[in-house]
């Protein structure tokens, strides 16, 4: 299954179409670290992730996974770690997965620059829930978390979300 994005801010599988968030900047066939776009084209569900003090584990036939306090990606594009999952404390520049906020109680992380990573050409891409007003990402797609969590009961091994520039293309 092909899960469609688009730059009109729209998301689609199997016959639905929900609202999600991307990018501030929009979506770019050419990511780079820290510009705010979604990146262009397909990308396989590597995992899920979540918070399980917040979230009970999501139905889904894809790999799952918690999320723990000392939980990060590494963003640092001179770091052998870059764009993979590290334990904090960590030297380099990274994200922390553990938020305050919800918007990491669930993620799907996503095959993008990721075998094997390019410095500099993008890291922490996710499928992750959206805050209530659907705010633009640093270059994520984000969800509804009910829209998450139902995508992901449908979701195999195998399935991608395809990024495109819209719903024509």
């Amino acid at each position: 299954m092909d899960i469609r994005v688009t730059s009109e801010r729209l998301l689609a599988w199997r016959n639905q179409t929900h609202r999600c968030a991307i990018g501030h900047a929009g979506i770019s066939q050419n990511k780079r670290e820290g510009d705010g776009t979604t990146p262009v084209g397909c990308f396989s569900l590597r995992r899920v992730l979540y918070r399980p003090d917040r979230i009970a584990p999501p139905q889904t036939a894809l790999s799952v996974g918690t999320i723990e306090e000392t939980d990060g990606w590494c963003d640092d594009s001179d770091a052998s770690n870059y764009n993979r999952l590290v334990t904090l404390p960590y030297a380099g520049s990274h994200e922390r997965l553990w938020r305050e906020d919800a918007l990491y109680d669930l993620v799907v992380v996503l095959g993008f620059n990721d075998e094997p990573p390019t410095p500099g050409a993008g890291s922490a891409v996710f499928l992750h829930v959206a805050d209530s007003l659907f705010s633009p990402t640093a270059g994520c797609v984000a969800l509804a978390r009910d829209t998450l969590i139902g995508l992901l009961a449908d979701c195999t091994p195998g399935d991608q979300l395809c990024v495109i520039p819209s719903l024509a293309s």
